[in-house]
């Protein structure tokens, strides 16, 4: 339990160095409309991924909402809908199963989509879970790498075909400022951390991940038109927070979610305003592979600029998902 309490010393301090970015943080400030285009955001139910489905809906695109819960997402696609009632050129929303805790369903959802869509323009990884009690994938993988890393690595390179013949095109996925906690190791040798867990540090090694992954895909798909992003949202008042009153109690999560707390956090909205912004800003679309914080990129630790521990990466992600050594995700499809 002490390796929360210093996790969340870190976090209040950064947060209260975060408090005017609440006020004068970076904004997206692209006007472009997304008539034609279309999204795939996956765990958009809620929180910074559903802001982000709903600037995307607004702005005319056909946005896919990826979400393991239906029931959720539906209840968010018509909150979205209400929200935006009177206004002219909106888009489309469809409403798609992905439980990125189970290659089975990545798969499905991959299918289904790649079935009803001609074009993917942009593909924002969003879902993840946070500090949770050490659990196993349908698949048998540690639940955060699983879902946060694993489940996003091969769900992209499902897609990446359609992507690529959809260019330009770009891929956004979340990570965070917690790619720094822990060791900076992925434990191949307990890659389920059954020797010992940490659900911080754990977090962490899969947001560590995220940043490998994309760097490593933007190295591969240099000249193709896609570019790819990841970013820290920000300090952010959401329901990634949920699984606190089990790792460390319930009363330290009420106070952690206290309004005396949550004043020094962002709300969704500002937290999705670097995601757009990577998504929708002409500059960001000559980038490829950065890591940006309010809007702007940023220089990540020297463990994260590790090439050989992104290709490293990559190779066991991609056997541990049981992606053929055939198969090419790099051509258009």
């Amino acid at each position: 339990m002490c390796d929360v309490f210093i996790w969340a010393w870190h976090y209040l301090r950064d947060g209260a160095a975060n408090s005017m970015t609440c006020l004068f943080g970076g904004k997206c400030k692209s006007k472009a409309r997304l008539d034609g285009k279309v999204v795939v955001i996956t765990g958009c139910n809620t929180g910074i991924g559903r802001e982000t489905a709903l600037e995307f809906y607004k702005r005319g695109a056909r946005v896919i909402m990826a979400c393991r819960n239906l029931e959720k997402a539906k209840s968010a696609e018509k909150d979205i809908k209400h929200e935006t009632k009177g206004l002219l050129n909106v888009g489309e929303i469809v409403v798609k199963k992905l439980n990125l805790a189970s290659f089975k369903s990545i798969r499905k959802c991959a299918d289904d989509i790649l079935a009803s869509e001609k074009h993917i323009h942009f593909l924002v990884n969003n879902a993840g879970v946070f500090a949770c009690p050490r659990e196993l994938t349908e698949d048998g993988h540690e639940l955060q790498f699983g879902t946060n890393h694993l489940g996003h690595f091969l769900f992209t390179l499902l897609l990446l075909p359609r992507i690529i013949r959809s260019a330009p095109a770009r891929i956004v996925t979340i990570a965070s400022l917690a790619h720094m906690w822990g060791d900076g190791k992925m434990h191949y040798d307990d890659i389920t951390l059954e020797k010992s867990y940490s659900p911080t540090d754990a977090y962490g090694r899969s947001k560590l991940a995220n940043i490998f992954f994309t760097t490593e895909l933007a190295r591969k798909l240099e000249g193709t038109g896609v570019t790819t992003y990841s970013l820290h949202p920000g300090l952010v008042h959401t329901d990634l927070f949920r699984h606190l009153d089990k790792t460390v109690s319930p009363t330290f999560q009420d106070v952690f979610l206290s309004r005396y707390v949550t004043t020094f956090l962002k709300s969704s909205r500002q937290g999705a305003e670097t995601t757009l912004h990577c998504c929708l800003d002409e500059k960001a679309g000559k980038e490829s592979g950065l890591y940006y914080c309010d809007c702007k990129p940023r220089v990540v630790i020297k463990r994260a600029r590790d090439q050989e521990k992104a290709k490293e990466l990559w190779e066991y992600s991609w056997n541990a998902v049981s992606l053929p050594k055939d198969y090419d995700p790099f051509v258009k499809g």
